[in-house]
């Protein structure tokens, strides 16, 4: 095919942000090798679908693991320097990508299409200003004693008081550029499928020339958006853990919602209907992506995999 066919082709075909869930992973090794077996078979079917896909995912069991790990091999070792947590992103990045790439690209190869499949390393730059590092909310690691706790704080981190006993907790600042952006866009047009901004993307501080680590986590699903805004997709999907957005949820009156509208979406969280930290994020990710845009959309539905192995997605579309 020659090159500009090739170009007119790529043209053609529409992208798409994929954005998994918790459900989409698992929690422990074992649970994330058989999830990411099932994810890949959705991720398939859209590719099939003659989609150019990026995949973004959450991290938040892998990256609090990890965290806890490099905490207690410190508290047993002191001689070795703590690992920040934009160090422990990076690792659950790794840690995640790996089993997602190797899932996907076995699946692709079952079903005769041959598409490489790459991890990047993804950075997300935020601002230092923002007001999430001066209400930090997003709990991390593992429970600690009193003692532990004041410790953490003479080290000028934070820590909140839980049921369960002490907890660090960290800013959730909002994305405001992809540092390996250019790479990712080059990937996508040379028609591979890329995952990126896992877990929200490694928050990063740009000072000069240089990329300092923050110490916080991004919310996955706001980096999806910003991650899908930025390579131009024409839809945003996000694979959660219920069939679609409800309104009341919980209560006698659930309802679910087939589709809806961007006021519709802002009136509803005026009147406080979606819960912080779960489906709050979304909508909010939704409104931020579609923006005044009549061609994007977004998909908010859960992954189902019937006995036969065949995926059925049904969700909640968000529309201008």
């Amino acid at each position: 095919m020659h090159t500009e066919h090739t170009e007119e082709f790529l043209m053609r075909k529409k992208k798409i942000v994929i954005a998994l869930g918790h459900d989409a992973l698992g929690t422990t090794l074992p649970e994330q090798k058989l999830a990411t077996k099932k994810t890949a078979k959705a991720v398939a079917d859209f590719i099939k679908d003659d989609y150019q896909v990026v995949i973004s995912h959450s991290n938040g069991p892998q990256v609090g693991m990890i965290h806890t790990a490099m905490a207690e091999f410190c508290r047993i070792y002191p001689e070795y320097t703590a690992t920040p947590m934009s160090v422990c992103s990076a690792m659950s990045q790794g840690y995640i990508g790996y089993d997602l790439q190797n899932a996907i690209r076995t699946e692709l190869l079952n079903r005769g299409i041959y598409k490489p499949v790459s991890t990047i390393l993804t950075q997300v730059t935020v601002d230092p200003y923002d007001d999430a590092f001066y209400h930090p909310s997003k709990v991390i690691g593992r429970v600690m004693t009193e003692e532990e706790a004041e410790v953490e704080e003479k080290k000028g981190n934070h820590v909140l008081k839980t049921e369960e006993g002490y907890r660090r907790i960290v800013a959730a600042p909002k994305p405001v550029d992809v540092v390996e952006i250019d790479a990712i866009r080059a990937l996508l047009d040379a028609d591979q499928i890329v995952i990126a901004c896992g877990g929200g993307g490694i928050p990063v501080l740009a000072q000069k020339n240089k990329l300092q680590g923050a110490s916080a986590v991004i919310e996955k699903d706001s980096a999806a958006g910003k991650l899908a805004e930025l390579v131009e997709a024409e839809r945003l999907v996000i694979l959660t853990g219920v069939e679609k957005v409800c309104l009341n949820f919980g209560k006698e009156n659930e309802q679910p919602i087939d589709e809806m509208t961007v006021a519709q979406a802002k009136r509803y969280i005026t009147e406080g209907q979606f819960e912080e930290g779960t489906m709050l994020p979304k909508i909010e990710a939704a409104i931020e992506f579609i923006g005044n845009s009549a061609v994007r959309s977004v998909l908010i539905a859960k992954l189902n995999i019937s006995g036969d192995d065949s995926v059925r997605t049904t969700g909640t579309v968000i529309h201008k």
